[in-house]
């Protein structure tokens, strides 16, 4: 199914889904940051509850909305005529990829309610692979969009 009259603004709907995924990136990157030094700071201490303001901020504030944007502008350009050749296999791909981000969004929100609870069992090691996480999925994504082997 497609909506004809989203034709005319393509470029736009385009132009905005890339803003957000941009801010939702930026902040997938960043957030795994913050918990790796996080780990490095004792429960209760003045510099956790500093890391627990930066985190609820970033995440409320940024990644979240961003995360929301992306989803709405993507599924509008999905809905965009001609957008999508529904018989290539390279956006099974994206989607998938895409899903996985969203699935990491979600364990990033695990994460910073444990960070929260000062109940973070998590270590600074296992944060660091972490943050490796958004960046292959990026590279996908990227890759399925513009080159769409």
């Amino acid at each position: 199914m497609t909506l004809p009259f989203l034709t005319i603004f393509y470029h736009w709907i385009k132009a905005f889904h890339v803003m957000s995924v941009i801010a939702w990136m930026a902040g997938m990157f960043y957030l795994p940051r913050l918990y790796v030094y996080h780990c490095t700071t004792p429960p209760g201490s003045e510099a956790s509850e500093r890391f627990k303001v930066m985190e609820r901020r970033l995440f409320k504030q940024i990644i979240n909305p961003a995360m929301i944007a992306t989803w709405g502008f993507g599924i509008l350009l999905v809905l965009t005529p001609g957008v999508i050749d529904w018989h290539a296999g390279w956006w099974h791909v994206k989607l998938l990829a895409v899903l996985l981000m969203s699935g990491f969004h979600g364990a990033l929100s695990r994460w910073r309610r444990a960070f929260l609870a000062d109940r973070n069992q998590k270590s600074e090691r296992f944060f660091r692979i972490a943050n490796e996480v958004p960046t292959v999925l990026m590279i996908i994504i990227v890759i399925m969009v513009i080159v769409r082997p």
